[in-house]
Protein backbone atom coordinates (compact mmCIF):
# COMPACT_ATOMS: atom_id res chain seq x y z
CA UNK A 1 0.00 0.00 0.00
CA UNK A 2 3.05 2.37 0.37
CA UNK A 3 4.80 2.05 -2.59
CA UNK A 4 1.43 2.62 -5.12
CA UNK A 5 1.29 6.67 -4.09
CA UNK A 6 5.37 6.65 -4.31
CA UNK A 7 4.91 5.46 -8.16
CA UNK A 8 2.07 7.73 -8.74
CA UNK A 9 4.45 10.95 -7.31
CA UNK A 10 7.52 9.54 -9.22
CA UNK A 11 5.38 9.46 -12.59
CA UNK A 12 3.84 12.76 -12.28
CA UNK A 13 7.23 14.45 -11.23
CA UNK A 14 8.64 12.36 -14.27
CA UNK A 15 5.72 14.12 -16.60
CA UNK A 16 6.74 17.51 -14.84
CA UNK A 17 10.41 17.59 -15.80
CA UNK A 18 9.75 16.42 -19.33
CA UNK A 19 7.69 18.93 -20.10
CA UNK A 20 9.86 21.52 -17.89
CA UNK A 21 12.49 20.25 -19.75
CA UNK A 22 11.15 20.54 -23.74
CA UNK A 23 10.30 24.28 -22.64
CA UNK A 24 13.70 25.46 -21.65
CA UNK A 25 15.06 23.58 -24.57
CA UNK A 26 12.92 25.82 -27.03
CA UNK A 27 13.82 29.01 -24.54
CA UNK A 28 17.06 28.13 -25.77
CA UNK A 29 16.84 27.49 -29.52
CA UNK A 30 14.81 30.61 -29.80
CA UNK A 31 17.48 33.07 -27.63
CA UNK A 32 20.40 31.28 -29.90
CA UNK A 33 21.77 33.35 -32.91
CA UNK A 34 22.35 31.91 -35.90
CA UNK A 35 25.90 32.74 -35.95
CA UNK A 36 25.89 29.97 -32.53
CA UNK A 37 24.18 27.14 -34.53
CA UNK A 38 25.20 27.52 -38.07
CA UNK A 39 29.00 27.46 -39.30
CA UNK A 40 30.06 31.22 -40.31
CA UNK A 41 31.25 32.03 -43.52
CA UNK A 42 34.69 32.51 -44.12
CA UNK A 43 35.80 35.87 -45.30
CA UNK A 44 36.54 34.19 -48.73
CA UNK A 45 33.25 32.79 -48.90
CA UNK A 46 31.66 36.36 -48.50
CA UNK A 47 33.87 37.58 -50.87
CA UNK A 48 32.94 34.69 -53.31
CA UNK A 49 29.44 35.78 -52.69
CA UNK A 50 30.43 39.04 -53.85
CA UNK A 51 31.81 38.18 -57.10
CA UNK A 52 28.63 36.05 -57.90
CA UNK A 53 26.47 39.40 -56.88
CA UNK A 54 28.47 41.98 -59.00
CA UNK A 55 30.30 39.94 -61.72
CA UNK A 56 33.27 42.49 -62.73
CA UNK A 57 36.02 41.33 -64.61
CA UNK A 58 39.76 42.32 -65.21
CA UNK A 59 39.85 44.57 -67.89
CA UNK A 60 36.92 46.16 -67.00
CA UNK A 61 37.05 49.52 -68.38
CA UNK A 62 37.02 52.52 -66.12
CA UNK A 63 36.86 56.30 -67.32
CA UNK A 64 40.50 56.45 -68.12
CA UNK A 65 41.92 53.29 -67.65
CA UNK A 66 40.85 49.05 -68.05
CA UNK A 67 41.09 47.19 -64.58
CA UNK A 68 44.02 45.65 -63.97
CA UNK A 69 44.62 44.51 -60.45
CA UNK A 70 47.51 45.14 -58.71
CA UNK A 71 49.75 41.30 -57.82
CA UNK A 72 49.14 40.85 -54.18
CA UNK A 73 52.70 40.32 -53.31
CA UNK A 74 53.26 43.80 -54.97
CA UNK A 75 50.53 45.32 -52.68
CA UNK A 76 52.20 44.03 -49.69
CA UNK A 77 55.54 45.32 -50.69
CA UNK A 78 54.42 48.71 -51.83
CA UNK A 79 52.85 49.23 -48.28
CA UNK A 80 56.07 47.71 -46.58
CA UNK A 81 58.33 50.39 -48.21
CA UNK A 82 56.05 53.09 -47.47
CA UNK A 83 56.69 51.87 -43.55
CA UNK A 84 52.59 51.91 -43.48
CA UNK A 85 51.66 51.77 -39.69
CA UNK A 86 48.23 52.00 -37.80
CA UNK A 87 49.08 55.70 -37.56
CA UNK A 88 48.62 55.98 -41.17
CA UNK A 89 45.72 57.09 -43.85
CA UNK A 90 46.26 55.70 -46.80
CA UNK A 91 44.55 56.47 -49.84
CA UNK A 92 44.73 54.59 -53.19
CA UNK A 93 44.02 56.27 -56.19
CA UNK A 94 41.79 54.76 -58.94
CA UNK A 95 40.55 52.00 -56.14
CA UNK A 96 39.45 49.18 -58.19
CA UNK A 97 38.34 46.50 -56.01
CA UNK A 98 39.74 47.74 -53.56
CA UNK A 99 43.01 45.99 -52.79
CA UNK A 100 45.14 48.39 -51.60
CA UNK A 101 42.76 50.24 -49.38
CA UNK A 102 41.71 46.58 -47.71
CA UNK A 103 44.97 45.08 -47.19
CA UNK A 104 46.29 48.73 -45.57
CA UNK A 105 43.81 47.98 -43.31
CA UNK A 106 43.92 44.45 -42.88
CA UNK A 107 47.91 43.81 -42.89
CA UNK A 108 48.93 47.13 -41.19
CA UNK A 109 46.41 48.34 -39.23
CA UNK A 110 45.90 51.30 -41.29
CA UNK A 111 42.90 53.70 -42.04
CA UNK A 112 41.93 53.92 -45.77
CA UNK A 113 40.10 55.47 -48.25
CA UNK A 114 39.56 54.09 -52.41
CA UNK A 115 38.79 56.56 -54.74
CA UNK A 116 37.21 55.07 -57.83
CA UNK A 117 34.94 56.54 -60.88
CA UNK A 118 33.31 53.36 -61.87
CA UNK A 119 30.52 52.57 -60.22
CA UNK A 120 30.79 48.69 -60.80
CA UNK A 121 33.97 48.58 -59.11
CA UNK A 122 32.41 50.76 -56.01
CA UNK A 123 29.98 48.46 -55.40
CA UNK A 124 32.51 44.94 -56.20
CA UNK A 125 35.24 46.72 -53.51
CA UNK A 126 32.29 47.92 -50.52
CA UNK A 127 31.50 44.64 -50.18
CA UNK A 128 34.62 43.02 -50.33
CA UNK A 129 35.41 45.15 -47.44
CA UNK A 130 32.17 44.25 -45.71
CA UNK A 131 33.03 40.72 -46.61
CA UNK A 132 36.31 41.06 -44.90
CA UNK A 133 34.47 43.33 -41.65
CA UNK A 134 36.72 45.90 -42.40
CA UNK A 135 33.96 48.91 -42.63
CA UNK A 136 35.01 50.85 -39.54
CA UNK A 137 38.47 51.54 -41.05
CA UNK A 138 38.46 50.87 -44.84
CA UNK A 139 36.02 53.55 -46.56
CA UNK A 140 35.54 52.87 -50.76
CA UNK A 141 33.68 55.98 -52.59
CA UNK A 142 33.05 57.00 -56.16
CA UNK A 143 34.55 59.46 -56.95
CA UNK A 144 36.46 61.61 -59.80
CA UNK A 145 40.35 61.44 -58.18
CA UNK A 146 41.15 65.00 -59.38
CA UNK A 147 38.14 66.53 -58.01
CA UNK A 148 38.72 64.60 -54.51
CA UNK A 149 40.62 65.89 -51.14
CA UNK A 150 43.55 63.79 -50.63
CA UNK A 151 45.57 66.42 -48.36
CA UNK A 152 45.10 64.41 -44.83
CA UNK A 153 46.81 61.27 -46.76
CA UNK A 154 50.04 60.27 -45.21
CA UNK A 155 50.70 57.31 -48.17
CA UNK A 156 48.76 58.00 -51.19
CA UNK A 157 48.75 55.32 -53.72
CA UNK A 158 48.01 54.43 -57.30
CA UNK A 159 48.33 52.18 -60.41
CA UNK A 160 47.60 54.65 -63.55
CA UNK A 161 48.49 55.68 -66.66
CA UNK A 162 51.70 58.13 -67.15
CA UNK A 163 49.59 60.88 -68.67
CA UNK A 164 47.51 60.55 -65.49
CA UNK A 165 50.87 60.68 -63.17
CA UNK A 166 51.72 63.90 -64.97
CA UNK A 167 48.24 65.50 -64.31
CA UNK A 168 48.21 63.88 -60.84
CA UNK A 169 51.82 65.36 -59.74
CA UNK A 170 50.64 68.91 -58.53
CA UNK A 171 48.64 67.57 -56.43
CA UNK A 172 51.21 65.21 -55.02
CA UNK A 173 54.20 67.99 -54.73
CA UNK A 174 51.36 70.10 -52.84
CA UNK A 175 50.91 67.27 -49.83
CA UNK A 176 52.47 67.84 -46.77
CA UNK A 177 56.81 67.07 -46.61
CA UNK A 178 57.36 63.56 -46.16
CA UNK A 179 53.73 62.18 -47.48
CA UNK A 180 54.53 58.65 -49.08
CA UNK A 181 53.61 58.08 -52.57
CA UNK A 182 53.92 54.41 -54.14
CA UNK A 183 52.92 53.79 -57.69
CA UNK A 184 52.90 50.54 -59.35
CA UNK A 185 54.58 50.36 -62.60
CA UNK A 186 54.50 54.38 -63.85
CA UNK A 187 56.66 57.12 -62.73
CA UNK A 188 55.71 60.77 -62.34
CA UNK A 189 57.97 62.14 -65.37
CA UNK A 190 61.24 63.94 -64.47
CA UNK A 191 60.46 63.47 -60.52
CA UNK A 192 62.87 60.44 -59.81
CA UNK A 193 61.58 57.84 -57.29
CA UNK A 194 63.43 57.46 -53.99
CA UNK A 195 63.32 53.95 -54.37
CA UNK A 196 62.60 50.94 -56.56
CA UNK A 197 60.51 48.01 -55.12
CA UNK A 198 60.74 44.83 -56.65
CA UNK A 199 59.23 40.98 -55.60
CA UNK A 200 60.59 38.18 -57.09
CA UNK A 201 58.26 36.54 -59.36
CA UNK A 202 56.43 39.54 -60.27
CA UNK A 203 57.43 41.39 -63.25
CA UNK A 204 55.55 44.95 -62.48
CA UNK A 205 58.03 46.93 -60.06
CA UNK A 206 56.43 49.95 -57.92
CA UNK A 207 57.98 52.78 -56.98
CA UNK A 208 58.28 54.97 -53.85
CA UNK A 209 58.70 59.30 -53.57
CA UNK A 210 58.61 61.04 -50.01
CA UNK A 211 57.20 64.32 -51.29
CA UNK A 212 59.72 67.37 -50.19
CA UNK A 213 59.87 70.35 -48.21
CA UNK A 214 60.15 73.06 -49.99
CA UNK A 215 63.47 74.86 -48.87
CA UNK A 216 64.41 76.98 -52.66
CA UNK A 217 65.60 80.36 -51.36
CA UNK A 218 67.77 81.41 -48.92
CA UNK A 219 68.12 80.81 -45.52
CA UNK A 220 70.22 82.32 -42.73
CA UNK A 221 71.60 79.74 -39.95
CA UNK A 222 72.52 80.85 -36.45
CA UNK A 223 74.62 78.74 -33.78
CA UNK A 224 72.57 77.97 -30.62
CA UNK A 225 76.00 76.41 -29.29
CA UNK A 226 78.01 79.42 -30.42
CA UNK A 227 76.98 82.96 -30.02
CA UNK A 228 77.59 85.12 -33.09
CA UNK A 229 78.24 82.50 -35.30
CA UNK A 230 76.19 82.19 -38.62
CA UNK A 231 76.16 81.53 -42.55
CA UNK A 232 73.75 81.80 -45.66
CA UNK A 233 72.98 79.28 -47.68
CA UNK A 234 71.28 79.53 -51.30
CA UNK A 235 69.31 76.71 -51.77
CA UNK A 236 68.29 75.46 -55.27
CA UNK A 237 65.74 72.54 -55.37
CA UNK A 238 64.12 70.15 -58.71
CA UNK A 239 61.74 67.99 -56.40
CA UNK A 240 63.55 66.41 -53.72
CA UNK A 241 67.28 67.28 -55.26
CA UNK A 242 68.71 70.34 -54.22
CA UNK A 243 72.36 72.12 -54.45
CA UNK A 244 73.34 74.18 -51.79
CA UNK A 245 75.92 76.90 -52.11
CA UNK A 246 77.32 79.29 -49.19
CA UNK A 247 76.95 83.07 -49.53
CA UNK A 248 79.92 85.57 -48.54
CA UNK A 249 82.46 82.40 -47.35
CA UNK A 250 86.08 82.26 -48.67
CA UNK A 251 87.36 79.70 -46.24
CA UNK A 252 84.02 77.33 -46.60
CA UNK A 253 82.03 75.40 -49.26
CA UNK A 254 79.21 73.20 -49.21
CA UNK A 255 79.81 69.34 -49.88
CA UNK A 256 76.64 67.20 -49.85
CA UNK A 257 73.44 68.36 -49.44
CA UNK A 258 70.88 65.82 -49.62
CA UNK A 259 66.73 66.43 -48.56
CA UNK A 260 64.41 63.14 -48.56
CA UNK A 261 60.80 64.61 -47.32
CA UNK A 262 61.29 66.76 -44.28
CA UNK A 263 65.06 65.17 -43.58
CA UNK A 264 68.22 67.19 -44.56
CA UNK A 265 71.96 66.60 -44.70
CA UNK A 266 74.30 69.20 -45.62
CA UNK A 267 78.03 69.20 -44.69
CA UNK A 268 80.43 72.19 -44.10
CA UNK A 269 84.29 71.87 -44.97
CA UNK A 270 87.12 73.76 -44.95
CA UNK A 271 90.74 73.15 -45.25
CA UNK A 272 90.74 71.39 -41.17
CA UNK A 273 87.36 69.41 -41.43
CA UNK A 274 84.44 68.71 -42.60
CA UNK A 275 81.08 69.71 -40.74
CA UNK A 276 78.32 67.03 -40.81
CA UNK A 277 74.82 68.86 -40.15
CA UNK A 278 71.81 66.50 -39.86
CA UNK A 279 68.24 67.91 -39.44
CA UNK A 280 64.70 68.04 -40.65
CA UNK A 281 62.60 70.98 -42.11
CA UNK A 282 59.89 72.60 -40.11
CA UNK A 283 57.30 74.70 -41.43
CA UNK A 284 59.45 77.80 -40.80
CA UNK A 285 62.83 76.57 -39.81
CA UNK A 286 65.24 74.26 -40.81
CA UNK A 287 66.98 72.84 -37.57
CA UNK A 288 70.48 71.17 -37.95
CA UNK A 289 73.04 69.63 -35.52
CA UNK A 290 76.18 67.27 -35.89
CA UNK A 291 79.49 66.78 -33.79
CA UNK A 292 82.51 69.10 -34.23
CA UNK A 293 85.82 68.03 -32.08
CA UNK A 294 83.63 65.99 -30.33
CA UNK A 295 80.85 68.86 -28.81
CA UNK A 296 77.60 69.06 -30.13
CA UNK A 297 76.59 72.03 -32.55
CA UNK A 298 73.19 73.26 -33.47
CA UNK A 299 71.69 75.85 -35.64
CA UNK A 300 68.13 77.27 -36.59
CA UNK A 301 68.03 78.33 -40.36
CA UNK A 302 65.38 80.63 -40.98
CA UNK A 303 64.36 81.83 -44.65
CA UNK A 304 65.41 85.23 -45.56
Amino acid sequence: MLRRPVMIFTAINSAAYRRDSFVLLSLILVATPLWAREPAESPQERRSACDREFGVRIGNEGKDVIWVPTHDKLTTAMLAAAATTPHDYVIDLGAGDGKIPIAAAKEFGAKALGIEYDSDMVRLAQCYVRAEGLADRVEIRQADIFRTDISEATVVTAYLLPKLNMKLRPMLLALAPGTRVVSNRFKFGQWQPDRTITVEGVANQAYLWYVPARVAGTWRFESETTPGESFRVRFDQRFQKIRARLLAERHRKIGTAKLVGRDMEISLRSSKQTLRLFGRVADEDIQLSGSADGDEVRYVGRRQ
